[in-house]
């Protein structure tokens, strides 16, 4: 019955915390949110399409690993060195598909989609490791849960952050270079990769490491600090991004402004989050919100065609026009009449 509960618990365990981190990172794109479905699809790459192929070669190079070397070498190169190589390209992979969508703009978009993508990843491997760990109470019920609520805490908070994270930085490189020269990308997203796979093999390395010289609480307590510093400063970079976006929201709304098709008195609280949910744009009534999402679109299609090579730039100017009359049409809608009270 105790493992009964402990493998029901661990379905929630697994599921609940990464679609909380989920709504966190896709908030946390507060100028120009993506599409949710988009997000969401990413994420069950990650969580299936991710996680399956990094199964298979995962365990097709271990086999390769141990046939030519020998089990033993297999048992650390798997971890430290396997590992992070398989299953960093297969979390990522959908990325490149995601990078051909027009609302894929920029950095910040890269780091929320590699977010997901490794988020997903992180689900799945959870559950088979909660549920593994939970078999243990079958035998030793107090050990068993001991077991499993530490390894549900560090899996949960390291473990699946970790691949976020390291996920997150293949999606920014893959962002930033969006729209810059094809020697850019080269250059840009195996970069992006390295890092990502450096940021794995690090942490998979000191437990490893600790595992063979006896001091893997040393080890894991290094892990532990190493981590939410380096989750810290991808942090960091992902906040410096939506600084950049913000300058674009400035730099194209102004320009629009300045050409007449929406007020002036607009453009700051148009490109301040605290500015959007706090000032009132238009008379009651009016849809506000497609508002700030259409002028936000319209600026960051403006900067697409600016970055991207003129053999595409129609596709986005057909847009922006589209945009502006879309921004013109709502600001010319006239206002509902004041509501009046019933006589009582």
């Amino acid at each position: 019955m105790l493992v009964f509960i402990l493998v029901a618990l661990s379905v929630l365990a697994a599921t609940i915390p990464m679609f909380t981190f989920l709504g966190v990172v896709w908030w946390l794109d507060r100028y120009d949110r993506e599409p949710i479905w988009m997000v969401a699809l990413t994420f069950f790459w990650g969580a299936f399409g991710g996680a399956g192929l990094s199964l298979l070669g995962n365990t097709s190079l271990h086999l390769l690993i141990a046939g030519l070397l020998g089990a033993e070498h297999a048992e650390w190169m798997g971890p430290v060195l396997v590992a992070p190589i398989i299953e960093e390209p297969t979390k990522a992979a959908v990325l490149l598909l995601v990078a051909m969508s027009r609302h894929f703009d920029n950095t910040t978009d890269g780091f929320v989609y590699g977010a997901a993508a490794g988020l997903g990843f992180g689900m799945t491997e959870n559950m088979l490791y909660f549920y593994q760990v939970s078999q243990v109470a079958g035998f030793d019920p107090l050990q068993g849960i001991a077991s499993w609520l530490g390894t549900v805490t560090i899996r949960t908070f390291y473990s699946a952050v970790m691949h976020a994270t390291a996920s997150s930085l293949i999606g920014a490189a893959i962002g930033w270079s969006r729209f810059r020269s094809r020697p850019v990308k080269l250059l840009t997203i195996p970069l992006g990769l390295l890092a990502a796979m450096g940021m794995h093999a690090l942490w998979n390395g000191l437990l490893t490491v600790g595992g063979v010289m006896g001091n893997e609480d040393s080890m894991l307590l290094i892990n532990l600090v190493i981590l939410p510093l380096e989750v810290l400063l991808v942090f960091a970079i992902f906040q410096l991004s939506l600084r950049a976006e913000r300058r674009v929201l400035i730099r194209e709304l102004t320009e629009e402004a300045e050409q007449g098709l929406i007020p002036s008195a607009h453009v700051a609280p148009l490109c301040s989050y605290f500015g959007r949910n706090s000032t009132r744009f238009l008379p009651a009534g009016l849809p506000e919100d497609a508002y700030i999402k259409a002028a936000t679109t319209l600026a960051m299609r403006k900067h697409q065609v600016r970055q991207c090579p003129p053999a595409k730039s129609a596709l986005y100017s057909d847009d922006v026009e589209r945009l502006r009359r879309e921004v013109a049409g709502i600001l010319a809608l006239p206002a509902p009449p004041p509501s009046t009270g019933s006589a009582s």
